[in-house]
């Protein structure tokens, strides 16, 4: 009540005031002017000292528009030997209090309200990205400024949330990442925001983290380069070289050629461009992509597209490094961290600048039912000729549980480990669609500062299988997310637990296939 009658008691009162300096002169309109302006003051201080704040913060605000107050007639008198002159400037000088400062009036007072507020208020849920927790979609034919007032009413803030390059081909354009101020109550906030009319869709926001990897000592195996016939040191740490046959595939690519140099991009926390052993097979997408402080992405890109046979590091399933090339787009933070919006932007722009296949070793448990935006990022994908695989988690739970993992249309990858049984951590991908599996413990690769080391998780399986699809893109431009599923289960291995991880995949079989 008197943080309303605040600006409504100021504005009465310059008014009065000002008139009252006007006819000071004339003692009949001048006795009458005083005693309103002392009612409309006296009401004035009322609410002032009402408003609910603490003294330090109400005190300065007093002060503030004591000094405007007294301000305004100073400055009019100067106006009033012309009498018109001086009505213009008064409603000059009313009309900009009320369009300009009377709101400013109206919220001297935030501490009545906030703390109102978050006495009823529920906070989003944790997990949830703090600068945007809901992403929504607005309906076709309907606009954003459609639910303005709804906006207005909670205080919440909605910017377009993709950023699709070919907006003609998806509907993301029509999605909005909207920010839930704290003192709201989010559980009523995110209700009636789905239920309005113009709204087709609501998500939650999440935030992705990366697992903690474990770092393993390794223990080389002499005398492999030989049997690949390359030259890259690394190649006694890479176990699974032997489990996926890749001398096999060695020997069948030596009578291919390559149609294209397919394009795998590593969605991840950057990659090291001047790696030693990623530099001759990495292209450069964006300069702030370039660089890794995490790690967790460069290891990534030396499994997929390391160059081999090089004399340094380790190798990757081309000899001839002619098949495939390397990107990077940061969709995580230095720390590991990422949202829902940022991986699908993610997506977008690796589609948007000819990838070939997407490689996400990233995810986290689906609070969501569905996932409507990173369906829709795919198709977006899968439209400009992306084959988009995912790790399938490190929980040792069901796959089907993660997100973008659960995604209907992505190659979703479990991990398996020196004995081909899943790994302790790996989640199942039994109750995917399409789940394959590849080795995922103590990999050894590549890390910033052209250094080395070796790393557990389905995030290091899935550049194996990038890697793999990358090499059967450059072989078949035109190679089809399920037509490329279908010939790594059919070519794949048995594994200890083939139901719970999907076959291993086989190199040499998956390209003669083709």
């Amino acid at each position: 009540m008197f943080s309303s009658l605040y600006p409504f008691a100021f504005v009465a009162s310059v008014s009065t005031l000002s008139a009252w300096f006007y006819y000071r002169e004339l003692e009949s309109r001048s006795d009458s002017l005083r005693k309103l302006f002392l009612l409309f003051f006296s009401l004035f201080i009322v609410s002032w000292l009402m408003a609910q704040g603490q003294w330090a913060y109400k005190f300065p605000k007093l002060l503030r528009e004591l000094l405007l107050m007294g301000a305004v007639p100073v400055v009019l008198s100067m106006f009033r030997k012309n009498k018109w002159a001086y009505l213009v400037a008064l409603l000059g000088v009313l009309t900009g209090l009320r369009f300009f400062y009377f709101e400013k009036l109206k919220s001297t007072f935030p501490q009545a309200v906030v703390a109102e507020q978050k006495a009823a208020a529920t906070p989003a849920p944790t997990g949830l990205d703090p600068n945007g927790e809901l992403i929504i979609e607005i309906k076709e034919g309907s606009q954003i400024t459609d639910i303005q007032a709804f906006l207005k009413k909670y205080g919440l803030v909605a910017l377009p949330a993709f950023k699709p390059g070919d907006a003609a081909a998806t509907d993301l354009d029509d999605y909005f990442v909207v920010d839930v101020p704290a003192v709201q109550d989010f559980p009523k906030v995110k209700k009636e925001l789905a239920n309005l009319a113009a709204v087709e869709w609501l998500e939650e926001n999440e935030q992705m983290n990366l697992s903690p990897m474990e770092v393993e000592p390794m223990r080389p195996t002499p005398g492999v380069n030989k049997k690949y016939g390359i030259n890259d040191p690394g190649l006694a740490n890479l176990w699974g070289f032997e489990a996926m046959k890749v001398d096999e595939l060695y020997a069948v690519l030596k009578d291919k050629k390559p149609k294209k140099r397919a394009l795998i991009a590593i969605l991840d926390t950057g990659v090291d461009a001047n790696h030693e052993d990623l530099k001759a097979n990495f292209t450069s997408t964006k300069n702030a992509y370039d660089s890794d402080r995490a790690g967790h992405g460069t290891h990534c890109a030396g499994i997929a597209a390391a160059v081999s046979n090089n004399g340094v590091g380790v190798a990757s399933f081309s000899q001839t490094n002619d098949f495939v090339q390397v990107t990077s787009v940061k969709v995580l933070s230095d720390g590991g961290s990422g949202t829902q919006q940022s991986i699908i932007n993610g997506m977008l722009e690796a589609a948007d600048r000819g990838a070939d296949v997407l490689s996400l070793s990233l995810g986290g448990l689906s609070s969501d039912s569905r996932q409507r935006a990173y369906q829709k990022a795919l198709e977006y994908a899968n439209k400009k000729g992306c084959i988009v695989v995912v790790a399938a988690g490190n929980s040792n739970r069901n796959a089907k549980e993660f997100v973008p993992a659960n995604v209907d249309g992505v190659i979703t990858v479990s991990a398996v480990d020196t004995l081909l049984e899943r790994a302790s951590f790996s989640n199942m991908v039994s109750d995917v669609k399409m789940g394959v599996a590849a080795p995922g413990v103590r990999i050894y690769s590549t890390m910033p500062g052209s250094s080395y080391a070796a790393m557990n998780g389905t995030s290091m399986a899935t550049p194996y299988v990038a890697g793999l699809l990358g090499l059967m893109k450059s072989l078949k431009p035109d190679l089809t997310t399920k037509e490329a599923y279908k010939i790594l289960n059919e070519t794949g291995a048995e594994t200890k637990n083939t139901k719970e991880t999907g076959r291993l995949i086989q190199p040499s079989a998956a390209v003669a296939k083709l």
